[in-house]
């Protein structure tokens, strides 16, 4: 993982937010994905802020996007925000948004 890389997590009635922070490779990809399994039950909708990120290498991009299936069964809208959000939204999915 990024030595510099962290997520902080906050939850509000059915919404999770997760805003991360530092440089996101591979390993961060992981965090992010079981922090996502762990804290999804009861979650209407899971916000992914990504103002305070500095890079994203291609590879943890490609392991988050390949593996965001994690949540197989269940509906729950990804709301992308901040600078780099177009960069970790998944290119084909509609139950992803991206606000600026």
């Amino acid at each position: 993982m990024a030595s510099n890389f962290r997520i902080f997590v906050h939850r509000n009635s059915q919404s999770l937010h997760l805003k991360l922070l530092g440089d996101f490779d591979g390993s961060s990809a992981h965090q992010l994905l079981n922090i996502l399994k762990r804290n999804s039950n009861g979650i209407e909708r899971v916000f992914i802020h990504t103002d305070c990120l500095r890079n994203i290498h291609p590879f943890g991009q490609d392991v988050f996007r390949n593996n965001l299936d994690i949540r197989k069964g269940q509906t729950v809208p990804f709301l992308f925000t901040g600078e780099y959000a177009s960069q970790l939204a998944p290119e084909k999915n509609s139950l992803v948004s991206i606000l600026s």
